[in-house]
């Protein structure tokens, strides 16, 4: 659930960059400085906050339907535990951290003028206004998606639990049989 959470809080992110050419011999190298600016204009730190608080609301939607059908006697209060877990792990995120590691990654893929022109952009009010509506498009777009996501959710338990029953067939089949003998 944890490595769902930070790979999707890494897609939004890149998601609301607009990759705007290939870095050519002659352009400057963005600077630390650079991203850090354009992760400001965008509002990374608090997008990554809402996506967060957004992802662990669908998590627990999705785990707790999960939680009952593979496990029936589950109680409200453990159901409670886990979401309290869960909200905990949410809060104690290392946002701070999660931003300094991505500015190499912004760097390789951006130059100083690819950072400028975004920069630009998300300073106009067509560039605040995405930024403003993106959080919304994607909790929208998430609810849209939770229905599939729950199928194919349940589709790979199902999957699993095929696999795990025949591997234990198995087992049982190589247990029961006699060994041949040696010549």
């Amino acid at each position: 659930m944890k490595r769902c959470l930070l790979s999707l809080i890494l897609v939004l992110a890149t998601m609301t960059s607009v990759a705007l050419g290939q870095q050519t011999a002659t352009d400057a190298a963005a600077t630390r400085e650079d991203i850090l600016k354009l992760l400001e204009v965008m509002h990374v730190r608090d997008q990554m906050k809402l996506v967060m608080d957004q992802v662990t609301q669908q998590m627990k939607a999705m785990s707790h339907d999960q939680l009952k059908k593979y496990n029936p006697k589950i109680t409200d209060e453990e159901i409670a535990k886990i979401d309290r877990m869960s909200e905990k792990l949410t809060k104690e995120m290392p946002i701070d951290g999660m931003l300094e590691d991505m500015i190499p990654v912004y760097q390789r893929h951006l130059n100083k003028s690819d950072v400028d022109a975004m920069v630009g952009f998300y300073s106009t009010p067509t560039g605040q206004k995405i930024l403003h509506e993106m959080p919304a498009m994607t909790a929208e777009g998430m609810q849209a998606m939770q229905p599939r996501l729950r199928k194919q959710m349940e589709e790979t338990m199902e999957k699993i639990e095929q696999m795990a029953k025949e591997e234990a067939q198995k087992d049982q089949g190589s247990e029961t049989q006699p060994s041949a003998p040696k010549n």
